[in-house]
């Protein structure tokens, strides 16, 4: 019986093993493909991280080289020939409508700005942006300015406090002081002023001669 035995477990361990080397021959190849496929990907993942790295780090260079020049006209110039890409070609544009504006060039610079906020490829953080200072840019057409400012204006708008806060610059620069004032009113009463927009809102209600509201006591 001990003969039989051990003869059956040899017999079962055989089997066992070329079950084995069957499964290993049909699914082995699977296996190796995987492993290359998680090291394959590990290894591009490593070599794009270095890339968008290396990218960054030279745009970043660009700028602060740009930044470097002295004179408004030489910084201008040096932001006009980058060639950026991505979030840094919009950050790039900002700056160099800036510089623009420093140098005296505002069409220039509205150029940039609307090219910018037109370009749907971009971010809508930066396009929102370029489109306020655009308008921002508008000299001796109040009117003009009020009907860029509008639509940034409305509530939901990232910049619609700063926007009514222009417009009723505009309107005072037009005359229209009720208007001015019921938007100065609306941007002090609205909760997401800022502690400094609502102090400029409020300091310029005093020049106009307008009470301001009783604080609320407890």
């Amino acid at each position: 019986m001990s003969n039989s035995d051990s003869f059956i477990e040899e017999v079962t361990e055989e089997v066992k093993r070329d079950k084995l080397f069957a499964q290993m021959r049909k699914y082995g190849p699977i296996a190796v493909a995987l492993v290359l496929a998680l090291v394959g990907g590990a290894a591009w993942n490593e070599y794009r991280s270095a890339q968008d790295r290396a990218t960054a780090e030279a745009a970043g260079d660009a700028i602060y080289d740009a930044l470097a020049q002295t004179e408004p006209d030489a910084r201008a110039q040096a932001f006009a020939e980058m060639q950026l890409e991505g979030d840094a070609s919009a950050i790039a544009a900002l700056m160099s409508a800036a510089t623009q504006v420093e140098a005296g060039n505002n069409a220039a610079a509205q150029n940039i700005l609307s090219a910018l906020a037109n370009d749907a490829e971009r971010p809508a953080m930066y396009r929102d942006l370029a489109e306020f200072k655009a308008a921002m840019l508008i000299e001796d057409d109040p009117a003009a300015q009020i009907a860029a400012l509008e639509p940034l204006a409305a509530p939901g708008q990232p910049y619609y406090l700063l926007a009514m806060e222009q417009i009723a610059y505009a309107r005072l620069a037009l005359g229209e002081t009720d208007t001015a004032l019921t938007v100065l009113r609306q941007i002090e009463e609205d909760a997401a002023s800022s502690r400094g927009l609502r102090e400029r809102v409020q300091n310029l209600l005093i020049a106009l001669g307008e009470p301001l509201p009783e604080p609320v006591t407890q």
